[in-house]
């Protein structure tokens, strides 16, 4: 069981360093545009992209979003 929770705070680590980089790519091309050369795209436009299309489908999209936040939220 041991291995299996290591491997379990590995994953989340790894989810939360993603997180920061996407929230500071987001940051950074507010304050720059879609000009930032190291970002490799319009990451903006992309989650607008996805919050488009997860609110287009009504309650299905709400309820995807829920159970997104859920599982980034508990702890």
């Amino acid at each position: 069981m041991e291995m299996f929770d290591k491997a379990k705070a590995w994953i989340l680590k790894i989810t939360e360093l993603g997180l920061l980089l996407v929230a500071l790519a987001i940051v950074l091309q507010m304050l720059f545009g879609t000009a930032v050369p190291f970002l490799g795209g319009d990451v903006v436009g992309n989650l607008l992209k996805l919050l488009t299309a997860l609110g287009s489908n009504g309650v299905v999209g709400l309820v995807a979003i829920a159970i997104i936040l859920y599982l980034f939220n508990r702890k």
